[in-house]
């Protein structure tokens, strides 16, 4: 599960890189929240959990692991759409994106938590 995790968490890296490079080519700093977000609690986040599933393989390997990957991984793309919306002057459309988006990815950190301190 953690080489799993690590693997999504670069081609957020890559996601965030282009939208990176693209916003700042374009001058559309108004994207900056949806940037930070792949680039954090994509690439950043995921990768750690990654690390930390592969230091602890029997924390890996559970169906809370699995659980919150899918959570995460749903949401996380859910959340950055929201603050594209938002950016967008769309912030009726944003905020059911951002609730179902948001709530996905707390939701999958709140398993990652209990996962920890169940099995480290």
């Amino acid at each position: 599960m953690g080489a799993r995790y690590i693997k999504v968490s670069v081609i957020y890296l890559l996601i965030g890189t282009v939208a990176g490079l693209v916003m700042g080519s374009a001058q559309a700093f108004e994207y900056t929240s949806a940037h930070a977000h792949v680039n954090l609690l994509g690439w950043a986040s995921l990768a750690i959990i990654g690390v930390i599933y592969k230091a602890y393989p029997e924390a890996a390997n559970t169906s809370l692991a699995q659980t919150q990957f899918w959570l995460h991984n749903f949401g996380l793309p859910v959340l950055v759409v929201s603050m594209i919306l938002f950016a967008n002057d769309k912030e009726s459309l944003g905020i059911p994106f951002a609730a179902v988006g948001g709530l996905l990815v707390i939701a999958s950190v709140v398993l990652f938590i209990v996962n920890v301190f169940k099995r480290l």
